[in-house]
C-alpha cells in the first residue's frame, strides 16, 4: 500500500554494552613482541623460549628462566643466595629501593649463582638478572660472581656466565668498580689451572661488566640481537664527533668485527653447551 510505501522502518541498533559488561582480556594472557610488533599468546610464548616465533626477538629472560632453559630439571643447587648489599656510601633512598626490588623479584640481589648439570655434565653457572636493578654490579653481584668461579676452581668444572646488566651500580662508587678487578683476578686463576670459562652476552650487556669478566672468557658467545659495549652510542658518537653505523653495538656488530665466537639463538643453545662441554670433559671424570 502507498501508506507502507512512505513508512520507515525501525532499524535495530546494537546495545553498547556498559563499562561493566564489558569483558576484557585478563592482564598477561596476550604479548607482543616489540620489535615486530606482533601478538601472541604469552604461553606460547614462554614455551619457545621467549623467542618471538615471528621474527626471532629474543625477550629478556630473568634468572629463574634461564635455569630451567638450560640446565637439567632440578639439578640447580644455589650459592650464597642470602647474601644483600648495605649501603657503605649512604646513599639517599638505596636501601628503600634494594628492599622494593627484593619484594618484587624475590631475590636478594642482581646474580643467581650455584651448581648444577648441563645434560648431565657438572658446572658452576652464574645468571645476571636484569629484573634487578637493571641486573647493575655492585658488592654483592662481584663477590657472588668471585665466589661461583672460585668454586668452579675448587670443584675442576666449567664455569658458565649469562650477563645481563646496565653496568656498574652507581650507588656504591668506587666499591663497585673494584668488582671488576675482583671478578677478573678470579678468572686468571681458574684459567691458570686449566679451568673452562664460557660467557654468554645477552641484552644488554654494558658498562662495566661488558669490560671486565663478560669478555674474558675461553668462548666469547651472546643472543640475537644483545646490546653490548662499554659507553653508550651516543656519548661516543657526541666524543668522536662521527655518526656509527645503525647497529653499532649489537651483537652481530660484534661478531662481525671480532669480539664474539658466535651469535647463538636460545633455542640451540643447550644444544652448542653440551657439545663443548662434552669436547673439554675429562677421560674418567666421575659422575656427580
Amino acid at each position: 500500500m502507498l501508506k507502507d510505501f512512505f513508512t520507515k522502518s525501525k532499524k535495530k541498533y546494537a546495545t553498547i554494552p556498559s563499562e561493566n559488561g564489558k569483558q576484557e582480556v585478563p592482564e598477561g594472557i596476550l604479548t607482543k613482541c616489540p620489535n615486530c610488533k606482533k601478538i601472541m599468546y604469552s604461553k606460547e610464548c614462554i614455551k619457545n623460549l621467549k623467542v618471538c616465533s615471528h621474527c626471532g626477538y629474543h625477550h629478556p629472560m630473568n634468572s629463574q628462566e634461564r635455569i630451567d632453559s638450560f640446565l637439567d630439571e632440578q639439578s640447580f643447587q644455589e650459592l650464597n643466595g642470602d647474601m644483600v648489599s648495605g649501603n657503605p656510601l649512604q646513599f639517599p633512598g638505596y636501601e628503600d629501593k634494594l628492599e622494593k626490588d627484593r619484594q618484587k623479584t624475590n631475590l636478594n640481589d642482581a646474580v643467581k649463582t650455584g651448581i648444577g648439570k648441563v645434560s648431565g655434565m657438572k658446572v658452576v653457572v652464574a645468571i645476571m638478572d636484569p629484573t634487578f636493578r637493571m641486573g647493575s654490579m655492585g658488592s654483592v653481584v662481584g663477590e657472588k660472581i668471585t665466589r661461583a668461579i672460585e668454586k668452579a676452581h675448587e670443584l675442576s668444572v666449567p664455569f658458565i656466565i649469562f650477563t645481563a646488566s646496565g653496568g656498574a651500580r652507581m650507588q656504591e662508587g668506587a666499591l663497585s668498580l673494584m668488582q671488576m678487578a675482583k671478578t677478573s683476578v678470579a678468572l686468571k686463576r681458574l684459567s691458570d689451572q686449566g679451568g673452562l670459562f664460557i660467557s654468554i652476552m645477552t641484552h644488554p650487556t654494558t658498562g662495566g661488566v661488558s669490560a671486565s669478566f663478560a669478555s674474558l672468557g675461553d668462548y666469547n658467545f651472546a643472543e640475537p640481537g644483545a646490546l653490548i659495549g662499554f659507553a653508550g652510542k651516543r656519548v661516543i658518537e657526541q666524543t668522536i664527533r662521527e655518526e656509527l653505523p645503525e647497529d653499532f653495538q649489537t651483537s652481530e656488530f660484534q661478531l662481525k668485527h671480532g669480539q664474539l665466537d658466535a651469535i647463538i639463538s636460545r633455542s640451540e643453545l643447550k644444544d652448542q653447551l653440551t657439545t663443548i662441554l662434552d669436547i673439554h670433559q675429562p677421560k674418567g671424570v666421575v659422575e656427580w
